[in-house]
């Protein structure tokens, strides 16, 4: 069992390993797509030239230049400069902010928000608070899609040989959350083998 202090500096310093190890991650992270059949679910459920919030964006591949070749624009965030300088130089005609997913404020509605592999780096109390902020800025009728754990707890990760911390909240509590902010789960599936074993919940507001 991990130790709770130690869980907490891990915590702590995540954004700063993804600062010192960005370009090694983004070298690093594949880009065959497994992803491509949730995408492509998630793309079905929007409609022609949305716009979609890249929350945890990374360096923008291969998640973001997968749905701008589909035709939709990106509004990306991510606490790590690093991740956000290799997104706007690779995609200067979209949308790229430096923050923190617990400090989202847009201006204007989305129609469709991915947090794939970054939403899981949150908390377990700063995961409630981003849903119900991911559920204020989502437009009626659009997709969420999310990798998260398969049993409440909280784990150690790694990224370029440091650690990083995960998190998750319990299926159940997901969905009754998820339920109170008026959002329906249409999927949810845990080790999706042909997705390198994602834990992955597709939802969709009413």
């Amino acid at each position: 069992m991990n130790d709770l202090k130690h869980l907490e500096k891990i915590a702590k310093q995540t954004k700063d390993v993804y600062e010192r190890q960005g370009s090694r991650f983004d070298s690093e992270r594949s880009k065959q797509l497994i992803e491509r059949r949730w995408l492509e679910r998630f793309a079905e459920m929007l409609p022609n030239g949305a716009t979609v919030l890249d929350a945890g964006c990374g360096s923008g591949e291969p998640i973001a230049q997968f749905l701008i070749g589909s035709g939709y624009r990106i509004v990306g965030i991510d606490y790590s400069t690093t991740m956000i300088a290799l997104a706007r130089s690779r995609f200067p005609e979209q949308e790229w902010h430096v923050g923190y997913m617990q400090d989202l404020d847009l201006i204007e509605a989305v129609d469709g928000i991915i947090g794939w592999h970054s939403f899981f780096h949150l908390r377990q109390t700063e995961q409630r608070a981003v849903l119900a902020r991911f559920a204020a800025h989502l437009k009626p009728g659009g997709p969420l899609l999310l990798t998260v754990g398969p049993q409440r707890g909280e784990v150690i990760g790694c990224v370029g040989g440091e650690d990083v911390y995960h998190a998750s909240l319990d299926p159940e509590e997901y969905r009754d959350v998820l339920a109170n902010l008026k959002i329906d789960i249409v999927d949810f599936v845990f080790s999706d083998v042909e997705c390198g074993h994602a834990n992955v919940l597709l939802a969709r507001k009413q």
